[in-house]
């Protein structure tokens, strides 16, 4: 696939070295000039451009930011994604150790749910409570013991089954974390957020979560 990856932090160049690797054609963007990501593009043979051109004939988008960012991002820039091209956002709200208050979503707007209006697309929620060194080193092959189940969230469909397809291909088992309005289950302080859990335990866990959100997670 020609995937386009928004942000090149820890999750963002971890999905751009392991999406490189396993064929996919990746043009990977940060908010600064392309050549900031030389060294990046170098190691994994992945395209650096502007973040106006990464989704530009993309067959998936993946957005990587800081959650107070999210406002920052151009209008439209999603434009250039082919017809349905599902568009992942790996972000989570930190109030207190980075992101500041955001108040819709101390109102109760799933942080996933609040990234769709700003962007003005559906998004898919994936990658967010996995620790980047395991979505680095921690993927093995389909039935392998003790495979990495990853919650994903957002409306079925086609777009959700090419995110599933991506997460079993990248080596973890995908489980269904419900609409993007359930994305809650799965934000930070939830009993799945930072667990190597199965896909039976990620279910169990996922059913468990409470939308009150805890403190150490409110502005």
């Amino acid at each position: 696939m020609q995937i386009g990856i928004i942000g090149a932090g820890q999750i963002g160049g971890t999905l751009t070295r392991r999406l490189a690797a396993l064929g996919h054609q990746v043009r990977v963007a940060n908010s600064r000039d392309p050549e900031t990501l030389a060294d990046l593009a170098q190691e994994t043979g992945a395209t650096a451009v502007w973040a106006s051109e990464a989704a530009d004939g993309a067959d998936l988008v993946i957005i990587s930011i800081p959650q107070k960012r999210v406002p920052d991002l151009a209008a439209g820039i999603l434009k250039g994604a082919k017809p349905g091209a599902p568009v992942i956002e790996t972000n989570n709200y930190y109030p207190q150790q980075r992101d500041g208050l955001i108040a819709a979503i101390e109102a109760g707007t799933p942080e996933s749910v609040w990234v769709a209006e700003q962007i003005g697309s559906p998004v898919i929620k994936v990658f967010n409570g996995i620790w980047w060194k395991h979505l680095l080193e921690s993927g093995r092959p389909k039935g392998a013991e003790g495979r990495i189940a990853l919650p994903v969230a957002g409306a079925g469909g086609p777009g959700k089954q090419t995110v599933f397809d991506l997460v079993d291909h990248l080596g973890f088992d995908p489980v269904d974390g419900g609409p993007l309005e359930e994305s809650w289950r799965q934000q930070p302080g939830t009993p799945v957020y930072g667990k190597d859990l199965g896909a039976a335990a990620a279910l169990e866990a996922l059913a468990a979560a409470s939308p009150v959100r805890p403190e150490e997670f409110r502005a």
